[in-house]
């Protein structure tokens, strides 16, 4: 049993609130939030959706407005529209969702991208995004997108064969991309539709058409069979692409 006193200190203790003091020296120099950010900088949205899309004269840019429809619910729906982009290079067409408004102006050659609430997260992500792809689309029609790999590595070279004996064509006149970068087995990878392939040197690889996605996701498909490593600096390069190359370990 514990004395009267001592029971008593302890109630006191007990019904007291708890508050810690912490010396001075013990303090940390500058308050710590909660929510703490790497830049001091104050923070700037990407304002790309709000810049204007230039047409140039060869390139028929048209706009299909879909009708409005109703469901089951008598509710009315507005579907997704689609923009086809017509050049000297070839033809693309690209769905906008329903909440992106566009505007053509015919006179200025101009097209302004909008959406509907800009305080909408999924909005504000589909704003640019659908600026970024239809200024892409216009590039491509009308001067196109290219995409030069380099290979790097001894003995390695690349080749563009009419025909194939590990895979079979996908279409009439399609071409594969043969190459050879250290494996015992070939390596052939036939070349999408509406893209070119050509190679001006047995270690470099050119890569052309009117999509960019298509051009630079292929590029991306070759480069997987040799990834460049930061040791010896090996492998296969797209562009610009450059690695730091690591100190070897020594035992």
């Amino acid at each position: 049993m514990l004395s009267t006193a001592r029971a008593r200190g302890l109630e006191r203790v007990a019904a007291a609130p708890l508050s810690i003091s912490l010396p001075s020296f013990l303090l940390p120099a500058f308050p710590i939030s909660s929510s703490r950010s790497f830049s001091a900088s104050a923070q700037r949205p990407s304002q790309i959706g709000r810049a204007p899309l230039s047409i140039p004269p060869e390139v028929i840019f048209t706009i299909h407005h879909p009708n409005v429809r109703k469901n089951t619910k008598s509710y009315t729906v507005a579907e997704n529209r689609t923009v086809e982009i017509e050049g000297p290079l070839g033809k693309l067409s690209m769905t906008i969702p329903s909440f992106v408004n566009l505007e053509h102006d015919a006179a200025l050659r101009k097209a302004f991208v909008t959406v509907e609430n800009r305080e909408i997260k999924q909005q504000r992500e589909m704003w640019g995004t659908t600026r970024a792809y239809l200024q892409n689309h216009i590039l491509g029609v009308s001067e196109g997108h290219t995409a030069i790999l380099r290979l790097v590595g001894v003995g390695y070279r690349a080749t563009v064969e009419n025909t194939a004996t590990t895979v079979s064509p996908e279409f009439d006149g399609q071409q594969f991309v043969s190459l050879k970068v250290g494996y015992s087995h070939p390596i052939e990878l036939p070349v999408p539709k509406g893209v070119k392939a050509t190679v001006p040197q047995p270690t470099r690889i050119l890569l052309e058409g009117i999509d960019k996605e298509v051009v630079l996701q292929f590029a991306a498909h070759i480069r997987e069979w040799r990834v460049p490593e930061p040791y010896k600096g090996k492998g296969i390069f797209v562009n610009g692409e450059t690695i730091k190359l690591k100190a070897k370990k020594i035992k």
